[in-house]
């Protein structure tokens, strides 16, 4: 694959990421995240043993707290030369209510490994967070 190819192709999977995100601020977490899991799909969540799979990412995302607005924005994306595997990172940012129902928000830091699934369409294989871009207090 050369250069130009390469290049498009990690701009399309970064606009992969941003449409994935836009779903999660239209529709919410739980759907979005059950859109755009692969049927090997990892969720990595801190404290937690992977969740492994389609149907066990969307059982853990149907059963999980969704009372939060997650949105995110890729920073980069880079795709193999195959055009066949990529990755994303960047930053995302969480809006949710505390107990006194005043709206707080954190940020953090996310990477997701992409694959393209049998109709070309890129799906997550693993996503992975990590909270906090404030300093520790």
């Amino acid at each position: 694959m050369n250069i130009l190819a390469q290049d498009q192709n990690a701009e399309a999977l970064k606009k992969a990421d941003i449409d994935f995100s836009n779903l999660s601020k239209a529709k919410g977490v739980k759907e979005a995240f059950i859109a755009y899991t692969a049927e090997n799909g990892v969720l990595l969540r801190p404290f937690m043993m992977p969740v492994v799979g389609y149907d066990a990412v969307k059982k853990f995302m149907e059963e999980g707290d969704s009372n939060f607005q997650l949105t995110w924005e890729p920073l980069y994306a880079d795709v193999s030369t195959s055009g066949e595997m990529g990755y994303t990172y960047g930053l995302y940012t969480a809006v949710y209510k505390d107990e006194k129902g005043v709206e707080q928000s954190i940020r953090g830091t996310y990477v997701s490994i992409w694959k393209k699934d049998k109709d070309g369409n890129w799906k997550f294989v693993l996503d992975t967070g990590n909270p906090g871009l404030e300093p520790k207090k």
